[in-house]
């Protein structure tokens, strides 16, 4: 087992303080009355994984470049897209699902909450009614 070196453990505990701070960053922004303001996160994780996903199948080329010499002369031969399709669709869906993680993750956060909040602002409206 190898032991971690000092870069490597600042990058992990960099890498998990950010990570708290987005989720503590949810919980507040799901927390607001602003419905729509615990959605940002959301759409960002889901966004971003859509530009990657896209990227992917998009950019995705492997070229080859065979280099002859034919009486003297120099002819240079390329051959694109050597990758099959397939390859790089499912590398694609499967990077896709693993960036929609924190998707999902906010989306729970988001719901949990909402969840209390309207809870919360149906029993000020019952006791609101029975005051009356």
């Amino acid at each position: 087992m190898a032991m971690m070196t000092g870069l490597s453990f600042i990058l992990l505990i960099f890498f998990v303080v950010i990570c708290i701070g987005l989720i503590v960053l949810q919980v507040f922004l799901s927390k607001i009355e602003n419905k729509w303001a615990g959605l940002i996160l959301p759409f960002s994780s889901f966004g971003i994984s859509l530009l990657l996903f896209f990227g992917i199948i998009m950019f995705t080329t492997a070229t080859m470049t065979e280099t002859l010499f034919v009486n003297g002369e120099l002819i240079e031969r390329t051959t694109a897209q050597i990758i099959p399709t397939t390859t790089i669709v499912g590398t694609a869906v499967f990077l896709f699902i693993i960036f929609n993680i924190p998707t999902a993750i906010y989306l729970a956060i988001y719901a949990i909450c909402r969840d209390k909040h309207s809870k919360r602002r149906n029993l000020e409206k019952m006791r609101i009614q029975d005051l009356e």
